[in-house]
């Protein structure tokens, strides 16, 4: 990540780092490191939220985390106090499956794992993958250390033989048929025994199961990305909901020129897959309490905060549907977006997306300045949509908001797929927001 000078305009350099970050932020906590250390590489400087913030330097170029959310934010030309912010607003997890406390049990002289369902993964595609385990640790001592192992566990499927409907009448117990096995009970050793040999890796010496004081742990698919079709035009990958749009607010932060008197932010939450309702999720107070030590370091009144806010929009990029092929009828029967005709303007007239009017005029003229051709999804009125933090934020700040996305197949799969136009398309097409579109 520490040369991006082309990415902007190279698509292939473009997806050969996405694909590099991917592997790279198996976990939320992943996600922020590896974009923090992308921000530091680029010039931007840490600050801490238990420090004083000095005054703000209108040149600076800055980034604050918080678990697993990052926020970043640099300042264009002649910033004042009551300068426009213009945020790209993401989120860093993925639904999956989260290791248990008092993890280990025995079926049978099967050495298994209890694992908890984390947000809404479409569980028959976990089946019979090679997994890994990796998240954060914290010791004793309260220091955090990341983690990923080698392949080490598996959720099986059950044979047909053994059931001829299991094929097409399969049930999935989320308790039952969730649980992988990590190896015979007769030779396993204790699974936290194992992660913390994964954090003697990574400090570089001795690390004992016994330091571990609390962990946040999840199984993550080792599979690594891959461009497929015959013209590699597909990209497979984890993940892409929603790491496809903080790779491209990360891109589009460190190369776009920011609008003179305005203020560029990536804001990447975390826990949009559970709602968002945490100290880190976009329902919570990170962006607010962001917001407001920005401006006071700025030396805004209340007035001028709130003239500021007015001014200020949220580019909200989740993932969104392409069409699918073998369920067309799943999708509106006259809108149906596809992958590879560009990134998407998400619309409901129940606001489960916060697009209107105005967002869309935005949108329009930032694709119309990037060069990038774009579409619109909205939902077939019998299969609601989901939700993105795009009202969260709109409800919470009144910061105008305007929802779009990378289109998808399998989306909430252990492997999803995109098209790599699409890709990077969308950080250009936020380049030409943080720019003044």
């Amino acid at each position: 990540m520490e040369d991006m000078v082309s990415l902007l305009s190279d698509r292939d350099a473009y997806i050969d780092r996405f694909a590099e970050f991917i592997a790279g932020a198996p976990t939320s906590y992943h996600a922020v490191d590896a974009s923090a250390r992308a921000l530091e590489a680029a010039g931007f400087v840490e600050r801490s939220e238990t420090e004083a913030w000095p005054g703000i330097d209108p040149a600076a170029s800055v980034f604050v985390r918080r678990d697993g959310a990052i926020i970043a934010w640099r300042a264009g030309a002649e910033v004042t106090a009551t300068s426009p912010v213009r945020v790209l607003g993401c989120h860093t997890d993925s639904p999956g499956l989260m290791l248990k406390p008092r993890a280990d049990f025995t079926s049978h002289e099967w050495a298994q794992v209890g694992v908890e369902v984390y947000g809404g993964p479409l569980l028959t595609t976990w089946f019979d993958r090679d997994l890994a385990l990796a998240g954060r640790i914290v010791s004793r001592s309260g220091k955090e250390h990341l983690l990923c192992t080698e392949a080490l566990a598996r959720v099986p499927m059950l044979a047909i033989h053994l059931d001829r409907e299991v094929g097409s009448n399969l049930q999935v117990d989320r308790q039952r048929h969730t649980q992988p096995v990590v190896g015979m009970a007769a030779t396993r050793e204790p699974i936290f025994d194992t992660l913390a040999k994964a954090i003697s890796v990574e400090v570089g010496g001795a690390f004992s199961s016994d330091e571990i004081a609390g962990a946040d742990v999840r199984l993550v698919d080792t599979q690594p990305p891959a461009r497929l079709g015959e013209d590699r035009e597909l990209f497979a990958a984890p993940r892409l909901d929603n790491l496809s749009s903080v790779f491209a607010g990360l891109v589009a932060l460190i190369e776009s020129e920011v609008a003179p008197g305005e203020i560029a932010m990536l804001a990447a939450f975390d826990h949009e897959e559970l709602g968002s309702s945490t100290r880190s999720g976009a329902a919570g107070p990170f962006l607010e309490d962001v917001l407001r030590r920005l401006r006071e370091g700025l030396g805004a009144t209340a007035e001028e905060s709130a003239r500021a806010m007015s001014a200020s929009w949220c580019l909200s990029a989740d993932a969104g549907h392409s069409v699918h092929p073998n369920y067309p009828e799943k999708h509106d029967p006259n809108v149906q977006p596809l992958a590879g005709q560009g990134p998407m303007l998400k619309v409901n007239a129940n606001q489960r997306y916060a697009s209107d009017a105005h967002g869309e005029a935005l949108w329009s003229r930032c694709c119309d300045k990037a060069g990038v051709r774009s579409q619109v999804f909205v939902s077939n009125n019998g299969v609601p949509c989901g939700s993105t933090i795009g009202p969260l934020t709109a409800t919470r700040l009144g910061m105008r908001t305007v929802d779009a996305g990378v289109p998808l197949l399998s989306m909430h799969s252990v492997r999803e797929l995109a098209h790599v136009d699409d890709l990077h398309g969308l950080t250009r097409v936020v380049g030409a927001f943080f720019s003044g579109a």
